[in-house]
């Protein structure tokens, strides 16, 4: 056990914080603490006093504050702030080294960054919203541990969903090791072998996408069977999708087109479809891999068609459809010398790219090429990575992805 523990964990142990208006970090590093001792102490205070001997943290410019000018930071370039800085001594006690390590850069370190840099963050911003108003005297303190209790919820969720995962991750290695013995051993066709049948539902889309896998199927909490197809990586579009005329389709409509006794449903999205019976689930999956054509989508956003025949020798897009598109027109512009803005209101100008960027999606591109003034092209890269879609510009005359 480590020191920084020992002290949390032992009898009558106690701990000092700021006073005044909280933020996430604060609330998250209280949470934090109570997470491993739910009688521990914690005062809040505008000045540490000089005889306590217990944690403090995000105050009195110690190992466990970050606002004096020498404040640590990752080697990513995030500062740390009171948050990371115990959960770095902390973090491999709840969830083990490397998962202590996930934790931090995609959970903490948002928080850490927002409480030093002012970042955009939903999850401070909902925990910032419980202090009280301005002109409220009184009830921060009730207010703060309102919003304690709030982070202390959503810490246990968090870490029992990151056990979770690794234990799934582990259950699903087991799984594929079967099946890739039953495709060695000829027992499992080339077409089951991309059908990985589980015994329990295992969140898995993320981990399979590097596979062959394009199906998996699992029992229902309903009762009968459900089928998902899984997205290439770094992609909007399936492996291998359920014939279109299927789609939207239930009970006996389905089962007719389909010809299978004890199809059920299956979404008009094409996420998702179920049937009674795993034989009627298993020959659902063949059928849609005989019958599938893969297909890739390219879109040319703002440059000439010249390159099109270029696009197409992008990794994995031999054969592609390039679709060509008009970038949007850049909005108006107000002057003032040589500096200028755009006139259009913020949130309007967020709308228009973001009905721009809806209109790039109904394509579901596996990539985007872009060309053209930074002012407009940078919201659209930035919208399109946030789904992930892989975006390339024109360097030094070869295409590069960002």
């Amino acid at each position: 056990m480590n020191t920084l523990l020992e002290q949390i964990k032992k009898k009558n142990a106690k701990a000092f914080t700021h006073s005044g208006k909280f933020h996430a970090d604060d609330v998250f590093s209280y949470a934090l603490l109570l997470y491993l001792n739910p009688a521990i102490t914690i005062t809040r205070g505008n000045k540490v006093p000089k005889d306590f001997d217990g944690i403090v943290f995000d105050i009195g410019r110690g190992k466990y504050d970050h606002h004096q000018k020498d404040s640590r930071i990752r080697e990513n370039g995030i500062p740390y702030a009171a948050f990371g800085l115990l959960w770095e001594e902390l973090g491999k006690e709840i969830l083990g080294e490397e998962l202590a390590a996930k934790f931090d850069e995609s959970f903490i370190q948002p928080l850490d960054n927002n409480d030093n840099t002012g970042e955009k963050n939903e999850l401070a911003t909902l925990i910032g919203n419980f202090n009280p108003s301005w002109d409220i005297e009184h009830g921060e303190n009730e207010a703060f541990l309102k919003a304690v209790q709030t982070a202390g919820i959503i810490l246990v969720n968090t870490f029992e969903k990151y056990k979770g995962n690794e234990r799934a991750d582990k259950r699903i290695e087991e799984i594929l090791a079967t099946q890739e013995s039953s495709v060695l051993s000829g027992k499992n066709s080339p077409a089951e072998a991309k059908i990985l049948t589980l015994p329990e539902f295992i969140p898995c889309q993320k981990q399979l996408r590097d596979t062959e896998i394009a199906f998996i199927i699992f029992p229902s909490n309903r009762g009968g069977y459900c089928i998902q197809p899984l997205k290439r990586k770094h992609s909007l579009n399936y492996k291998c999708s359920f014939p279109e005329s299927w789609l939207g389709l239930e009970g006996e409509e389905l089962q007719t087109e389909t010809s299978l006794n004890s199809a059920t449903f299956c979404h008009k999205g094409g996420f998702i479809m179920t049937t009674d019976h795993l034989d009627d689930a298993i020959s659902a999956c063949k059928i849609s891999l005989e019958h599938f054509t893969e297909n890739f989508c390219i879109i040319n956003l703002g440059a000439s068609s010249n390159i099109n025949a270029f696009l197409t020798e992008m990794p994995h897009m031999k054969n592609a459809t390039v679709i060509q598109l008009d970038l949007p027109e850049i909005p108006e512009l107000t002057y003032d010398g040589n500096f200028g803005e755009i006139a259009m209101e913020k949130a309007d100008f967020k709308s228009y790219i973001k009905d721009y960027v809806k209109g790039i999606l109904k394509y579901k591109p596996d990539a985007v090429y872009i060309e053209g003034e930074l002012l407009i092209t940078y919201p659209i890269i930035r919208a399109l990575r946030k789904k992930h879609i892989p975006v390339y510009i024109k360097h030094k005359m070869k295409f590069v992805t960002i």
